[in-house]
């Protein structure tokens, strides 16, 4: 059993860190449930309940980080909400066409939003800017705190 807890939290953990960055797939929660696979694979004797709270409460930090990293980039630059909305399914849709579409995604998604708004070209452009920045910032917020949640893991672990 212990094997098979131990293959499910490594599983886990490789999707929870590519999901960090990753628009479509829940990157904390997911990383979250690799570190309590790998604290139940040794009967938590080593990571007990204390350090899973703070695990778990730096996953649902995540969501609070990335949004307002977002809505600062946004705002930051003037983009409205469909501008920001745009980003998102622009990051979404982006995903498919590999890393070019995850570059440029966000800024044409936000682009064409703002545009649906005002027809001002440099707004709109301004706009794309900001939210890709609020979302290229609220990516490196979440792998900082993805790898932090694995650091205190690992400390608590092994010391």
């Amino acid at each position: 059993m212990e094997i098979i807890l131990w293959c499910i939290a490594v599983l886990l953990l490789a999707t929870g860190i590519a999901g960090l960055v990753i628009p479509v797939l829940p990157g904390a929660p997911i990383l979250f449930g690799g570190l309590f696979m790998a604290a139940w694979a040794e009967d938590f004797s080593h990571v007990g309940w204390a350090t899973l709270i703070i695990l778990g409460v730096m996953a649902i930090l995540t969501y609070a980080v990335d949004f307002l990293a977002g809505a600062f980039g946004a705002k930051r630059f003037g983009a409205s909400s469909r501008a920001v909305l745009g980003a998102a399914v622009g990051a979404l849709v982006g995903i498919f066409f590999g890393i070019p579409g995850v570059l440029l995604g966000p800024f044409i998604g936000a682009v064409l939003g703002e545009l649906s708004v005002r027809s001002d070209v440099r707004a709109a452009g301004m706009a794309g800017f900001g939210a890709t920045l609020g979302l290229a910032l609220g990516a490196a917020a979440k792998l900082a705190l993805g790898f932090a949640m694995i650091g205190i893991f690992l400390v608590v672990r092994f010391l």
